[in-house]
């Protein structure tokens, strides 16, 4: 990424903080990230500075407590939301899913603008999806050294002007039909995209002091808010171009009408805004951002586990009323806060003026936390057949990889393998290293495949892992179809068949798996039975353990 880039983002983004929305800032802390916050000050708006706790109260504002107690009258405290401002979000990538509709909520409202800063350390952590929509651009500086950079001055009076010629610069509806179709071509599907690259068009023509988009606007436009958004080729959808219908007899087909000369006299075409975006970022990044998408939006796969039913306690959520007694803590604070506004009618009807705080049942608020669970990886791997000793090598590989990172991320891992006429369950789930390697020395292999018994296996340590707080996740290794039923007869169609009903009811417990097929070649029958299960089908010939635990953490959230 160029420097230049980095300074004409945060002059749009000043031109018009309320319709470009705001501008994902991803990047460790450090000396050039500073630089670009240090440039926020240009933003012409007060700058509050927001972290992912923040609560509803400090949002929206609420009770002020000192001052209702001293004045005896309710008195409100004004929340950051209150007045349009420039927020600055830390930590981004931690956003909850409360606090990310929130301010999703308050973006859609005119007067507010959000730099979320974004300090993941690995590729697969991501924005929430609604915050990513929203914000119409977006800075990587995960690659930029200190000595790529310069010191950002800007010109005040010239941005300034800019702003004041804004509402006078006008956009032709073939432009914006253009970027409406460019997006399409990108793969975006959100319609907020092609509002958001006018709005960043507009602010470039007013910054270059023209009162119409040019078509250096348009690709520069494109460049900045579609860049990030547009999805890698070999997951755009393809694009379908049906036959068009034969001219009437006797029409003359060379003169156009006025919509396709204006059409034609487009002076910049719609590849050359679609190859813009592309080259403004690496494709790898769009992989990686594509991967990040992916974790998102899959089942189960939040990466810290579940929110509720825990088996441990996380960061606390606000206060909800209950009653002593109850077994939960009383929030002393909160209870005063409930207590406070009803102080004057309380004295004067219990005729006790000289009581500091009247307290009903009624007030008593309890505290509440987070409950996150350990997630545990469950490998069910394959062992049978003459290249069972290659995969069982290969699963301790990645196992022994993925354990390396556990005592950080708190996860737990299982191994069982199914061979011969059954599954066996090798390794309960454990985070210790020198077990995992004890257990899995001298480990057999040969026989036929019981796919359904190894399943069957999988699902019952998933649910029992589930009952102990924890989060599952099944990952299934294996390079063939099931032949062995689950009554040990050497039955083809009845093993499938098992296996598939298996499937289904791993699906329907809500359960995320994977299957990786090692096969030479792909196999039909499995991606069949990941489309049953609503799993991810990866097919990945000689797998390595380096590869499988790659895989694994791009597709799981690791």
């Amino acid at each position: 990424m160029s420097w230049d880039r980095a300074r004409l983002t945060l002059e749009v983004l000043a031109i018009d903080p309320s319709g470009i929305k705001g501008l994902w800032l991803r990047a460790r802390a450090g000396a050039v990230r500073d630089r670009i916050t240090q440039s926020l000050g240009i933003i012409p708006l007060p700058l509050v500075r927001l972290h992912p706790t923040i609560g509803d109260e400090a949002l929206y504002g609420g009770l002020d407590l000192t001052a209702t107690l001293s004045s005896g009258r309710t008195v409100q405290s004004a929340g950051l939301l209150d007045r349009p401002s420039a927020l600055l979000l830390a930590m981004a990538e931690r956003c909850p899913g409360g606090l990310s509709a929130r301010l999703s909520h308050a973006l859609d409202l005119p007067g507010h603008t959000l730099v979320a800063l974004d300090e993941a350390a690995d590729s697969d952590e991501c924005l929430p999806n609604a915050l990513v929509d929203r914000l119409g651009l977006f800075l990587d500086l995960s690659d930029v050294v200190w000595s790529d950079t310069e010191a950002l001055e800007f010109d005040d009076e010239a941005l300034a002007q800019a702003r004041a010629r804004l509402p006078k610069v006008t956009l032709s509806p073939a432009f914006a039909a253009a970027l409406t179709r460019a997006a399409a071509e990108l793969g975006i599907s959100s319609l907020r995209a092609p509002l958001l690259a006018m709005a960043a068009a507009r602010a470039i023509a007013a910054l270059g002091g023209r009162q119409e988009v040019s078509d250096d606007d348009l690709k520069q436009a494109a460049e900045l808010v579609y860049a990030h958004r547009a999805l890698p080729e070999s997951e755009q959808p393809p694009q379908d171009q049906p036959p068009e219908d034969p001219p009437p007899p006797g029409e003359d087909t060379a003169q156009d009408t006025p919509e396709e000369q204006t059409e034609d006299n487009q002076s910049i075409p719609d590849e050359m805004l679609v190859e813009a975006a592309r080259a403004a970022l690496p494709q790898d990044l769009l992989d990686r951002l594509a991967a990040g998408r992916m974790v998102r939006s899959a089942k189960g796969a939040s990466g810290t586990g579940a929110e509720r039913g825990g088996n441990r306690r996380g960061r606390p959520l606000p206060s909800r009323p209950g009653r002593l007694g109850s077994g939960g803590r009383l929030d002393l604070v909160a209870t005063m806060r409930a207590a406070a506004p009803w102080q004057p009618l309380r004295r004067a009807n219990a005729d006790r003026p000289e009581a500091a705080l009247l307290v009903r049942p009624s007030d008593i608020r309890m505290k509440r936390f987070v409950e996150t669970s350990d997630r545990v990886l469950i490998f069910a791997v394959d062992a049978s057949g003459s290249a069972a000793f290659a995969r069982l090598s290969e699963a301790k590989g990645a196992i022994e990889i993925l354990l390396a990172q556990a005592y950080a991320r708190r996860d737990h891992v299982a191994l069982l393998a199914f061979r011969g006429k059954g599954a066996e369950l090798i390794l309960p789930p454990t985070r210790s290293l020198v077990q995992t390697k004890r257990r899995l020395q001298g480990l057999p292999g040969g026989g036929g495949t019981p796919l359904a018994a190894g399943l069957q296996l999988a699902f019952a340590t998933a649910k029992q892992s589930k009952a102990r707080g924890m989060t599952p996740t099944i990952a299934i290794l294996t390079d063939g179809r099931g032949n062995i039923a689950l009554d040990g007869s050497a039955d083809r169609a009845v093993a499938e068949e098992d296996a598939l009903r298996l499937a289904r009811i791993i699906r329907g417990h809500g359960l995320p798996a994977i299957i990786i097929d090692t096969a030479n070649r792909p196999q039909p029958s499995l991606a069949e039975l990941a489309r049953t299960m609503d799993a991810p089908y990866l097919a990945l010939p000689r797998a390595d353990a380096h590869r499988i635990s790659g895989v694994l953490g791009a597709a799981l959230g690791d």
